[in-house]
Order: structure tokens, then C-alpha cells, then sequence
């Protein structure tokens, strides 16, 4: 009885994966897809092979797939948040390098700068002040803009 059993068990897993998929088209042109091969009258019929699972989850419960899950979603995440934050640096970058552009415009085109002093009192930026400025904007902008 045991031999019996297990005969039928062995023969009904080899037809479960020996099943094949057939594709073909009738007399109507319409496409049919049937795990039962075509009629004789079909000439054109294909066999297409059925996917087996992936190797990697194969031998894995759903509780390591659930894990293997999650870990992507994270991985996603994070790689999602570190390309915005590189974003985000890029344009604050880009950002600082416009206003160095423009302080160093505006120190070269001669014109007089209203500046504050340590007490607070307004007062005109004299020639050697200017000078350290426009060193400083080009020094920043050589080092941190292209």
C-alpha cells in the first residue's frame, strides 16, 4: 500500500513539473494560451516553459522573505534620503556660489558698500577693505565653485 502511494506521489509531482504551456491562434486569429496542446488543425503552436521560483527563495521561509523584504525597503530608503540630501547640498552650494559671484561683482564695480560697524553705526567700506573682500570672494569661489 505504502509503495502504492508513494508511486503516485512521484508520478503526480513529474506531471506538475513537466506541465507545459502552449500558445497558438485560432482560425479567428485570436491568441490562445492553454496549459493543453492545440488542436491538430493548428499549425503554428509554441511550447513556452514555465517559469520555476526564483533559486534565491527557493529553499527560504516566509519569514526570511518577509526580512529579505523589509531590508530592501530599507536599503530603498536610505538611498532615497541620502540622493535628496545630496540634492539638497548641491543646491546650498550652487546658492552660496551665486552670492560669492555677486558680492565679488558688486566689490569690483567700484561702486561704495554701506557696511556696520562693531557698535552698529553705518559707514562706507574704504579701499583696503574692499580689496579683502574681493581676495576672499575670488579665494572661496577658486576653491568651492567650478
Amino acid at each position: 500500500m505504502k509503495r502504492i502511494i508513494l508511486t503516485l506521489l512521484l508520478f503526480a509531482s513529474s506531471v506538475a513539473v513537466e506541465a507545459q504551456i502552449y500558445r497558438w491562434q485560432d482560425e479567428n486569429n485570436k491568441t490562445i494560451i492553454s496549459d493543453r496542446p492545440p488542436p491538430n488543425s493548428v499549425r503554428k503552436a509554441k511550447k513556452i516553459e514555465a517559469e520555476s521560483p526564483p533559486a534565491s527563495d527557493a529553499g527560504k521561509s516566509m519569514a526570511d522573505r518577509e526580512m529579505d523584504f523589509r531590508k530592501r525597503q530599507k536599503e530603498s530608503k536610505e538611498s532615497a534620503e541620502k540622493a535628496e540630501k545630496e540634492t539638497r547640498l548641491a543646491a546650498e552650494k550652487q546658492e552660496n556660489c551665486d552670492q560669492a559671484r555677486r558680492a565679488l561683482r558688486l566689490f569690483e564695480s567700484g561702486e561704495r558698500v554701506l557696511i556696520h560697524d562693531s557698535k552698529g553705526e553705518r559707514m562706507f567700506m574704504d579701499d583696503a577693505q574692499r580689496e579683502q573682500e574681493i581676495v576672499r570672494n575670488r579665494q572661496y569661489l577658486q576653491q568651492n565653485c567650478n
